[in-house]
């Protein structure tokens, strides 16, 4: 198999495409990149910017550059020495524009009769035969709207198909509608009466069902055709969590790729591993951000962010947040579980409903894969049984239905202990990552997909333990530090960081700034005065943008559903201040500057560590420069490939830059570690820690990765405090070693730290004996 040293990724678009990609690729090679790594290039939703919205698997989107320009890129990359990832979407499909998509369209024509209809997940009996699209408005009149035009039947600029036989001349749009094998139904009645599978709340995305053997075929002749032309080295799986048998579904996957390189796009929780059984090399990288995040921040500050922004404990708010999920935007979900517990249960369809709901509220991780994980369902039984003692028969009742291999380990899996599966992942998402995510806000760097925020830090031994059992676990998973779905981009974080650094200085701005733009609601202003310190500069564009849908995703002063008109004014009023009102601005750019250099030791610390740690480490889309982005669609803006290719050159040529100059300081780092990586694997081959001595031994962190050593600088803030590095010395294994960011020799044993980090806070030492 062959496997990459690093990945690089773009996100592919209309105005991004499959040739400018092509075009980047002597840039990437001279960068020092393996593999590129390309976002869903699968046709999909008109004009969408991701391409999660995939609407025919069976072609490449003409509107990224069509198959021709695909096969381009890939034979250009492998001419190059370049393998190909790409990122393939089996869980779901776009179905915002149902004529854009043949097998809904086809779905929605005939119904139950369709050959499509065991490609997807619909409860017909729960619609009385006929599949409900939200789409209507909340008039009383909305089917008055309903038009035939040309044998379609259209709902202002919706369109869909006319059942054969089904409209008679005269007919008005509300007869035909009648007819029909789906129901137009007002987008409220989403929550609670959907009867077709989604990806989390998102209407239009349609579950699909790939454990059926030609559902699988026909979403994936085109990945085929990718792997038998020998276009594509491997395929990175969007969201398994949402298939009904992920283990088998990469089994096939594996078969068809001929064993192909494989990443699942897979969120552990502390301490969760991957099944043992998954035909995979590991994730896209999460839980690394997480323990690499985690080295940066000061434990000390913790006591003061606590009492700067006093919330419920985490795992307290989260129950409530998912709950709020289940009660909420996937109670269609939880009523069809409930509708699936069967007769001889004997249960009371709503309590079953309500205990259903607790029970996927109490889960502990994104989802079981049983056998596999039984233990997480037990742990979410007791739990339950804790919060809501009243349920507790139901519970018990339930457990052996959701986890049949509690009386039988030859058991077959049933329909209900399946969906409970698929749904438990949703209700995390959506209520961890799309809503606690935004009200626990002491310290925003923390609150990253795949990470729990209540861990505040992590000290060196824990950091050199997790890459330890990174390196013998794990190897070839993905180590990342920011994707298209990271909250804040890498520098973001590391400046948000350094806030831990500087708790009472925050803490005092944070009330000054509560009195001179208050927006009640404390905890969403720690976040938002967080989020505008850690990007700044930025467009007053994108800072509004930013804390509408910061808040809206929060839930809690204001919602998407039900905007609160005065709240999202004054938070409006807050922004706008940040860069009109003096004494606003001067509080913030007060802080942009004190955190600015440790900042960036910060960010080159948190880079080098995670190029050069066991994985396969990918560099998104430009951050090989400062990437202060936020949460998408920030983090999808255009990249100046054109400045980055010249910065290259400029480095070629010139004298090493300062760590302040435009983000060359990151482009140095992530170069040479990148060309290391690529040109010397040898030198990556194992993992040890390398430890340090004297009175500031805890602000430096090192580990030798067989003949190549990483050395960083930590709480630089701190270390500043205490008057630098004096005595303290990184013991370097025996031997002879020149940097391979700076060129500056050392030899084996303690070398003082100070020396060491002369020039960068950081360095990349390589042992000659091994040239």
């Amino acid at each position: 198999m062959l496997t990459p040293k690093s990945t690089y990724r773009l996100q592919i678009r209309s105005s991004f495409d499959l040739t400018a990609a092509a075009e980047t690729v002597p840039y990437l090679v001279d960068l020092g990149v393996d593999w590129v790594y390309l976002s869903p290039v699968l046709t999909a939703e008109q004009g969408s910017d991701h391409g999660y919205d995939v609407t025919d698997p069976t072609s490449v989107d003409p509107e990224r550059g069509g198959t021709e320009a695909f096969d381009a890129l890939c034979r250009t990359a492998h001419e190059a020495g370049l393998g190909v990832l790409v990122d393939i979407v089996p869980n779901h499909v776009g179905v915002a524009t149902p004529a854009q998509n043949a097998w809904w369209w086809d779905l929605l024509a005939k119904g139950k009769d369709s050959r499509y209809a065991e490609a997807f997940d619909v409860d017909w009996d729960a619609g009385g035969g006929r599949i409900r699209v939200p789409v209507l408005g909340d008039s009383d009149t909305e089917e008055d709207q309903l038009k035939v035009v040309d044998g379609e039947l259209h709902y202002y600029e919706n369109r869909f198909p006319i059942a054969e036989g089904t409209a008679q001349p005269g007919d008005t749009g509300a007869q035909v509608h009648a007819r029909q094998h789906y129901e137009l139904v007002n987008w409220r009645r989403a929550d609670s009466e959907l009867n077709y599978r989604r990806f989390f709340g998102v209407n239009t995305l349609a579950g699909v069902r790939v454990e059926v053997p030609w559902v699988f075929d026909e979403a994936h002749s085109e990945v085929r055709r990718w792997f038998t032309e020998s276009l594509v080295d491997g395929v990175r799986i969007d969201h398994p969590d949402g298939l009904a048998d992920p283990a088998g579904y990469l089994e096939r996957l594996r078969e068809l790729s001929g064993g192909a390189y494989t990443l699942v796009e897979k969120i552990l929780e502390p301490g969760e591993v991957l099944p043992e059984r998954w035909a995979c090399e590991g994730t896209t990288g999460y839980d690394g951000l997480a323990v690499v995040d985690r080295l940066f921040v000061d434990p000390a500050g913790q006591p003061a962010l606590d009492a700067a922004v006093p919330t419920e404990p985490f795992v307290h708010m989260i129950h409530g947040t998912k709950r709020g999920i289940t009660d909420g935007i996937l109670r269609s979900e939880v009523l069809r579980l409930a509708r699936l517990v069967p007769g001889s249960a004997q249960l009371d369809p709503e309590q079953s409903a309500d205990a259903v709901a607790e029970l996927l509220t109490c889960f502990p991780v994104y989802r079981s894969y049983l056998p596999d994980g039984a233990d997480h369902l037990a742990d979410a039984v007791l739990n339950a049984k804790v919060r809501r003692p009243d349920l507790g028969p139901v519970i018990d009742t339930l457990h052996p239905l959701l986890n049949p291999y509690l009386s039988d380990a030859k058991a077959e899996l049933t329909e209900l202990a399946v969906r409970f599966q698929q749904t438990s992942g949703m209700v995390m998402a959506k209520g961890v990552e799309d809503t606690a995510f935004y009200r626990f806000n002491r310290l925003t760097s923390l609150n990253e997909v795949g990470a729990d925020p209540s861990i505040f830090s992590l000290d060196t031994h824990e950091v050199h333990r997790a890459l330890l059992e990174r390196q013998e676990f794990s190897p070839l998973t993905m180590n990342s530090l920011s994707t298209h779905d990271t909250k804040r981009g890498e520098d973001t974080r590391a400046r948000i960081t350094v806030l831990s650094e500087l708790a009472g200085e925050w803490t005092e701005a944070l009330d000054q700034l509560n009195r001179l733009a208050p927006i009640g609601d404390t905890a969403f202003a720690s976040l938002m005065w967080q989020a505008l310190i850690g990007a700044w500069p930025l467009s007053r564009e994108r800072a509004h943008a930013y804390v509408e849908k910061a808040s809206r995703e929060a839930d809690a002063s204001t919602h998407w559903t039900a905007p609160n008109a005065a709240f999202e004014e004054k938070m409006h009023d807050a922004v706008d201040a940040a860069f009109d009102r003096p004494e606003v601005n001067g509080l913030i750019t007060s802080l942009v500057e004190k955190t600015a250099a440790p900042g960036w030791s910060n960010s080159l610390g948190a880079k080098l560590v995670q190029l050069t740690m066991p994985g396969v480490p990918d560099v998104y889309q430009g951050s090989e420069l400062w990437e202060t982005s936020l949460v998408d669609p920030d983090n999808r803006r255009p990249v100046d490939f054109a400045a980055r290719k010249q910065g290259l050159v400029d480095l070629a040529f010139g004298a090493l830059p300062q760590i302040d100059d435009g983000g060359m300081a990151k482009l140095l780092v992530v170069s040479r570690a990148l060309r290391l990586r690529r040109d010397r694997p040898e030198l990556f081959s194992g993992y040890r820690s390398v430890l340090s001595t004297g009175s500031a031994a805890e602000h430096a962190f090192s580990f030798d990765r067989g003949g190549a050593v990483t050395a960083v600088t930590r709480l630089p803030l701190g270390l500043e405090r205490a008057g630098g590095w004096r005595d303290t010395a990184v013991v370097l294994p025996e031997g002879t070693y020149s940097c391979a960011i700076t060129g500056t020799g050392f030899e084996g044993g303690p070398v003082p730290a100070a020396r060491l980090f002369e020039t960068y806070p950081v360095a990349l030492l390589v042992k000659e004996e091994a040239q």
